[in-house]
């Protein structure tokens, strides 16, 4: 029996249906903005789509096949930027703050650096290491609660936690409908009046270390970042930045 013949049309099914994604998640992806900027920007009339204005923040984009511009401008692929600082107490972690309180891109401003967004948060109160980037897919990875990437805090608490304490951080407390624990919890010092710990989270949830403590009876004076994963905040000054070195932005890579 003779097979039957097929005439190829000279394309493939992965050129013919390249991949689209939301115009608001591509600027995000190009690294111009945030996807929360991105939307507004697109409702405000100010994208284009191969020269039409489109204001639809999920309107389907196809990156390598059409041209993106904000105010005439067409967008390319930004450098990617992988960035630690030093974050002090009192900064809030937002691109803007609606009461008018300094935020890390305050102290950033003359820095020369593109858009960054924060991978992860800190509280105004918190300080430490914070990462920023415009390599989302890099920074998803890093605050995805699946890939469980440890970080390491020093925290100070008013009074002297014993070992039944650590322990129940370990174990977990319910609070607010949460259950809320440490992956690791040791004393570093004590004092006459108060303590050091260092706490591991492969987890973060609101106010979480804050909260833990404070269902045990602990109230707490400082909290510090020190490590996320591997990268340590080391010798970094208060307030300073700088670029991570390829060798740290491929040791945080959940992606490989």
């Amino acid at each position: 029996m003779s097979r039957p013949s097929f005439r190829s049309s000279g394309t493939t099914a992965s050129a013919t249906h390249a991949p689209r994604h939301g115009l608001a998640r591509v600027l995000s992806k190009l690294g111009a903005c945030s996807r929360s900027q991105a939307e507004q920007w697109i409702r405000d009339g100010r994208v284009s789509l191969d020269g039409r204005v489109v204001r639809d923040p999920y309107h389907p984009t196809q990156l390598d096949r059409q041209q993106v511009a904000v105010d005439g401008k067409p967008v390319k692929s930004a450098e990617l930027v992988h960035v630690m600082f030093n974050k002090p107490r009192g900064l809030i972690v937002s691109a803007a703050d609606e009461q008018g309180r300094a935020t890390v891109y305050t102290a950033l401003a003359a820095a020369g650096l593109p858009w960054l967004g924060p991978v992860g948060r800190l509280d105004k109160a918190s300080e430490g290491l914070l990462l920023l980037s415009n390599d989302t897919s890099w920074a998803a990875g890093i605050t995805d609660p699946a890939t469980h990437l440890d970080k390491t805090y020093h925290v100070q608490v008013a009074g002297q936690p014993d070992a039944t304490v650590l322990a129940a951080m370990h174990a977990g407390v319910e609070e607010g409908g949460d259950l809320l624990k440490a992956r690791r919890a040791s004393l570093l010092r004590v004092g006459e009046k108060n303590a050091w710990l260092e706490v591991v989270l492969d987890e973060g949830r609101n106010r979480h270390i804050r909260r833990l403590l404070a269902a045990l009876g602990f109230d707490v004076l400082r909290l510090i970042r020190v490590a996320i994963g591997p990268l340590m905040l080391g010798e970094l000054a208060k307030g300073q930045w700088r670029r991570l070195n390829a060798d740290e932005v491929r040791a945080l890579d959940t992606r490989r």
